[in-house]
């Protein structure tokens, strides 16, 4: 895996946990009981980005960790995940 790839993989790992990260322990503004004037009632009333931020990027890490030693290593390979090969179905036939 190259430079590029690995930063590649670790954006997306890290989007991909930023969008769980900010379903987590919402409260939105109807249910604080303060509404901001021009924004709907199911907005959140305290986002917490910067704390949302921190964490997502450190389980992230985590991941990007466990799958680039998965990739180094060829620990699970194309081989592993084809199904069409592994049983048959995308063999060519002999002649």
């Amino acid at each position: 895996m190259g430079i590029v790839t690995g930063i590649v993989l670790y954006a997306i790992i890290w989007f991909m946990t930023l969008l769980v990260a900010l379903q987590v322990r919402v409260t939105s503004q109807d249910e604080a009981g303060e509404r901001v004037a021009g924004t709907h009632g199911s907005a959140p009333a305290d986002a917490q980005l910067k704390t949302r931020i921190k964490w997502t990027s450190l389980v992230a890490a985590g991941i990007w960790v466990v799958v680039a030693v998965i990739i180094i290593f060829e620990l699970i390979t194309l081989e592993d995940i084809d199904l069409f090969t592994r049983f048959g179905m995308g063999s060519t036939p002999d002649r």
